[in-house]
């Protein structure tokens, strides 16, 4: 009988010993299938009276084939299978085997698990033998080899003995080295002794005494080598160990980024066919290139009651703890930082609707003006800005609205893959990793900030507005704006360094002036402070952005406060999430979700915003946002409703009828309060930016030495030098790391002599109790334009590199 075949057939059975009714049939049968009789009894098999032999189709030993695992005697596929599945089986690894007599062996594992097996001739038992002597060491050697993946998994403890190891071998060496060392020197005073030697009899017992240093040297030199040798197998081997796990590591890393980006193309795909499935109306975001164009009237206008338009808003839920800006607290970071996904259904948020019943808006010529006869107007033409002379501050009567740049180099069509840097950002907060400018657009985020301030003419409006409701419908609509430029906008701006500034004088053309400051770096803050026609804003900007695989989360922290001079009335509000959704594959897109409180704390009026997420389920209207104006008693006032990259209409409610349970607001006619501008020609090749956006950067003389558009990585990257703006980059981020080292150590000296540090300060903004929330806010110190009138920028840190820092990279 050939053992080959007996163990391909025994591995089947023999290790599967589960001692239930029907085994000893089953064993029987398959043995007898192969000419093979067993009787039962407990614990063993024996070999069969006539003895057949097996055909010789399978005459080869076992040992010499190699099946998926030969290192277990039993019927499973894995390890991990063979704990659930078998009983009965023995791990040849820890398998002792011996004879019982001429034709009789054991398979035991040394505990309860015992086969005894007997073969037909002791030429057979002995092949038998042979064959699983063979599998064992060749399971013995599996598993040195660590090529088991449960194996390639150590814990702490094997972690701990590895290094205890290596210590104690380590240790080893010390002493031998010490020992050579006192053995080396003790040979060399006997050599030294001996040379002084002038008489025979003391030569001969100098010589007895060198050949025992000698003898001792030789020793210590054995055990040296010994130590070495020992601690080069261990370490050896020990470095094939580690680098097979770093491997593996590697190995099961590219395997999940494959399935991650696998999984990604298969939501993408899921999602395209949900879109076509639902024969939505309105065309995806994702496909969206195109921006609505506005018409050429820069006029409001009323609507002609031909049809009824009936929408829903969502009301303040007082019961709730919304991010209000009014509020000295926000909800938990848990609470703030839970993922949520634009195709999440809205229907669990703590809200109440209430359904509006309003005219359709359509295109009249009838023209509606404010309680003060000023013109409703959302845009700015020629005819507005002249009229808007008459109503800016003196110092800026009379000024030309300068010429300014339309455009600027083409974006560089470099191929970028944002996954291979983004999928080792998991969980963390991006604004602490630096990346290359490939993925930026040459704007800082206080020049993006400044971007709030396009649709000024809002806060224009709303200044001549006698009416507090009518009024905050115009805050509403500026907030709302601010959001119309993310549409496309997928790239990052320039994180400021500490201590960068950005003016922006617009009182020409738009009427508002701006500064901004980076007033933090730990976290990233910025400060700003615009002051308009009839208004001055004031806002900090701090963010907590967190990537979650499949998209980015930017949830801004800070808050923002509106002052109108004439009234006194103070508004408060914080905005909304931004999510930048197909970070690993597919066309990047970005949605604007949540809900916003707009305070005004003089007079109690309140305006709840409502962005919807995008869901590619929902028959909603993409980017759509609602809202409701109520008074200090909580009465509806006005309703807003249209979308944040397009335009928002407002209208006054007349009527609100309670008697059905949900609130039903019936309102007059509806006009615009706020209307997009079309981008410029070829936006989609200038990073999609609006003509402000263009005209940001612009370089501009008499400005201050920190200003972003003196930041030369910046510059470089809108001038297309990417290559050298990287380099750059990393250098001003390396001067910016040495700046706080040395605030650090100068921290640490004047507390060790028991004096106070006062650590770094803003120039121009600092830090004060905001009366509405009880905050600590940075307020605008003044004097600024003050400064810039004579050109006193003493008090500037050194943030940039000089030219001749430049010059030694050879950047010009």
């Amino acid at each position: 009988m050939e053992p080959k075949r007996m163990s391909s057939k025994m591995e089947s059975f023999s290790s599967c010993l589960k001692p239930k009714k029907k085994w000893s049939q089953i064993v029987r049968n398959a043995a007898e299938r192969r000419g093979i009789s067993l009787r039962k009894t407990p614990h063993h098999l024996d070999s069969p009276s006539n003895g057949h032999n097996l055909p010789r189709k399978d005459v080869d030993p076992p040992c010499e084939k190699e099946p998926s695992n030969k290192s277990f005697l039993n019927g499973s596929k894995t390890q991990a299978e063979m704990a659930h599945t078998c009983r009965g089986t023995i791990n040849l690894a820890n398998a002792f085997i011996h004879t019982e007599d001429s034709c009789t062996f054991v398979i035991t594992n040394g505990g309860t698990q015992s086969f005894h097996l007997r073969a037909s001739s002791e030429v057979e038992r002995q092949k038998w033998v042979t064959a699983l002597e063979l599998a064992k060491a060749k399971a013995i050697q599996i598993l040195e080899s660590d090529s088991d993946d449960d194996e390639n998994q150590p814990d702490k403890t094997e972690l701990v003995n590895t290094v205890n190891a290596l210590n104690a071998r380590f240790g080893d060496l010390s002493t031998c080295y010490d020992l050579i060392v006192k053995q080396g020197a003790a040979f060399q005073r006997a050599l030294n002794e001996h040379e002084q030697i002038d008489s025979a009899a003391d030569s001969t017992s100098k010589i007895k005494a060198i050949n025992e240093r000698a003898t001792l040297f030789r020793i210590a030199s054995n055990a040296m080598l010994n130590a070495c040798s020992q601690y080069l197998k261990l370490a050896q081997n020990l470095g094939k160990r580690w680098q097979k796990l770093l491997q593996n590591e590697h190995e099961q890393r590219l395997k999940l980024e494959e399935m991650v980006e696998q999984l990604a193309k298969q939501q993408a795909s899921l999602e395209k066919q949900a879109r076509k499935s639902l024969h939505a109306v309105n065309s995806p975001i994702m496909e969206n290139d195109t921006v609505p164009q506005s018409s050429d009237e820069d006029e409001f206008f009323e609507a002609v009651e031909h049809q009824v338009e009936e929408f829903s808003v969502a009301l303040p839920y007082d019961k709730t703890h919304r991010r209000t800006g009014s509020g000295v607290s926000i909800d938990s970071l848990d609470q703030v930082l839970e993922p949520q996904s634009s195709s999440e259904s809205d229907g669990e948020d703590n809200t109440k609707e209430a359904r509006v019943v309003c005219a359709k808006s359509e295109s009249s010529p009838k023209r509606t003006t404010s309680k003060d006869g000023a013109k409703c107007s959302h845009r700015r033409n020629a005819s507005q800005d002249k009229n808007r002379q008459s109503s800016i501050s003196e110092s800026s009567i009379g000024q030309r609205p300068r010429v300014r740049r339309k455009a600027i180099l083409e974006r560089p069509n470099y191929s970028l893959n944002l996954w291979s840097i983004m999928k080792n950002c998991i969980g963390k907060e991006l604004s602490k990793i630096p990346m290359p400018v490939n993925f930026n657009e040459p704007l800082s985020m206080l020049q993006r900030l400044t971007e709030d301030f396009e649709y000024s003419e809002c806060l224009d409006q709303a200044a001549r507005c006698e009416l507090s409701a009518e009024q905050m419908a115009y805050v509403a609509a500026f907030t709302i704006s601010s959001y119309s430029t993310t549409t496309n906008r997928t790239s990052k701006p320039f994180n400021p360094l500490l201590g960068e500034t950005y003016e922006c004088d617009r009182t020409d053309d738009y009427g508002w002036r701006a500064l901004a400051e980076q007033v933090s770096h730990h976290p990233p803050m910025c400060a700003q402070y615009t002051e308009g026609r009839g208004w001055r804003l004031w806002q900090e900007f701090t963010m907590m952005s967190k990537f979650r695989g499949k998209y980015l989360q930017i949830i801004p922290m800070g808050i923002s406060h509106l002052e109108f001079t004439k009234t006194g009335d103070h508004y408060t509000w914080r905005k909304v999430t931004t999510t930048v959704h197909n970070i690993i594959v597919g066309r990047l897109w970005v949605d604007n979700h949540g809900e916003m409180d707009i305070t005004n704390h003089t007079t109690g009026d309140k305006c709840h915003l409502k962005y919807s997420a995008y869901s590619y389920f929902s028959r909603e209207t993409p980017r759509k946002v609602t809202g409701v104006v109520t008074n200090s008693s909580g009465k509806a006032q006005w309703v807003l409703t249209g979308t944040w990259d397009d335009k928002m209409e407002g209208a006054q409610v007349i009527n609100v009828d309670e008697s059905k349970g949900k609130p039903v607001f019936e309102t007059g006619p509806h006009r615009y309060v706020w209307k997009r501008r079309p981008p410029p020609n070829g936006s989609e090749r200038m990073y999609y930016f609006t003509q402000l956006a263009l005209e940001l950067n612009e370089p501009e003389e008499n400005v201050a030495s920190t200003d972003s558009r003196n930041r030369p990585d910046q510059r470089l990257m809108e001038d297309g030098r990417w290559e050298e703006a990287n380099k750059v980059k990393v250098m001003l981020e390396d001067k910016q790391r040495m700046a706080r080292r040395r605030r650090e150590a100068e921290a640490e000296a004047s507390l060790s002599q028991g004096r106070e540090y006062v650590g770094y300060e803003p120039i121009w903004f600092k830090k004060e109790t905001d009366k509405i929330t009880g905050n600590l806010i940075h307020m605008y110190k003044g004097n600024y334009w003050e400064y810039k009138d004579k050109q006193d920028w003493s008090m500037c840190p050194d943030i940039y590199l000089s030219s001749e820092e430049l010059a030694a990279f050879k950047i010009s």
